[in-house]
């Protein structure tokens, strides 16, 4: 078992290792009323760990599969079934899911009487290594992904891996987009690593499984403990951690959420190391070292042609836009992230040609 703390608005810990809900009990002091926050998929596992929760009321909050709980309607779901059960400031959520569910859960503690605290236990790779973890919360609207949530440190994220033995292979692959996009901009050990057996980092059982996550959770803590609520504006900031996401955040919406969010950042990675490049500040290799390693573990690397315009306009929404004014989160070199401003239009058009050349080559 292994501790990261994160130093953020309050210090947590996230605990890396097996049979870790023994460990639920040490958040339960002083709580009168637990709810337990779950999707439909995982009631079992949701009601179980309900159920096994001692000297507190507990109650049992069922969410739909995916992006279709990061909606309003469902949070004010949570907002009744928290009202109903009389929860207090002294109260306790706990979260048991994936990104989404951690983001929900997360959104209506922050919310909740202006905030109760909130215990993450994520169940997928991408929830240990990045939805869980910095305290961002949030829900989607019409208009794009996470455009409404709150900043809301939890009390602790207990990341138990036995629970990825039961996760669909395709749900690990995507979340090792992530855990690359780690690699990239601050610890290159993980590429070393994923690229010294590729078919083996697609298993959770592989010997370097635990090391590729703590690696990458460590990043996380380190980038969020220096600039919690991305105030910094600079290529050291919590920023570097969307690399990948302004692209890939417009698949998804433009692809209406069924696209894995793993999938649509492993596209989005790729567009902007040819828009780095094009921009003449990253070399050829790096360039093809994200499309070798990407594909290596069986992500996406290409996207399909004709969706330009839908694709630009739902980046000048993103969070990290000013105005008309695109900003990407860029690679000078590996490890190096730094930001690109206003670029010239015909270079991120450029960079989309790309993957779609590719594509279309395969």
């Amino acid at each position: 078992m292994t501790t990261i703390n994160v130093n953020a608005d309050r210090t947590y810990p996230v605990i890396v290792g097996r049979n870790l809900l023994d460990n639920v009990d040490q958040f339960l002091v002083g709580v009168d009323r637990v709810a337990v926050v779950y999707p439909s998929a995982l009631s079992v596992s949701g009601e179980t760990i309900k159920n096994s929760l001692a000297g507190v009321t507990a109650i049992g909050i069922e969410l739909p599969n995916g992006e279709d709980s990061k909606s309003a309607e469902v949070l004010q779901f949570c907002w009744h079934a928290l009202g109903q059960a009389g929860f207090t400031r002294n109260d306790l959520i706990i979260s048991v899911g994936g990104g989404a569910t951690t983001d929900v859960a997360g959104f209506a503690a922050a919310t909740w009487l202006r905030g109760v605290n909130v215990l993450h236990i994520p169940t997928t790779l991408l929830g240990m290594v990045d939805a869980a973890i910095g305290g961002k919360t949030g829900i989607n609207t019409d208009d794009g992904k996470n455009l409404v949530g709150a900043f809301h440190s939890p009390v602790a994220v207990l990341c138990d891996l036995n629970a990825l033995e039961s996760l669909p292979v395709h749900d690990y692959i995507s979340g090792l987009a992530e855990v690359i996009k780690a690699g990239f901009i601050r610890d290159p050990r993980i590429l070393e690593l994923i690229e010294s057996d590729p078919v083996g980092a697609t298993s959770p059982n592989w010997e370097h499984t635990q090391e590729i996550i703590e690696r990458a959770i460590q990043v996380k803590a380190d980038v969020v403990s220096g600039d919690l609520k991305e105030t910094l504006g600079t290529a050291v900031g919590r920023e570097i951690l969307n690399y990948g996401h302004t692209f890939g955040h417009a698949i998804e919406r433009v692809e209406n959420y069924r696209w894995r969010h793993g999938a649509a950042v492993s596209v989005g990675m790729v567009f902007i190391a040819h828009l780095a490049r094009l921009a003449g500040r990253l070399s050829n290799e790096i360039v093809e070292r994200h499309i070798s390693i990407l594909k290596s573990v069986g992500l996406p690397t290409t996207y399909v042609d004709g969706r330009w315009d839908d694709l630009l306009a739902a980046m000048k929404i993103d969070k990290k836009s000013r105005g008309d004014l695109l900003r990407f989160v860029i690679l000078d070199d590996l490890a190096k992230p730094a930001l690109l401003e206003g670029p010239d239009p015909t270079l991120p058009f450029a960079a989309y040609q790309e993957i779609v050349k590719a594509g279309s080559n395969a």
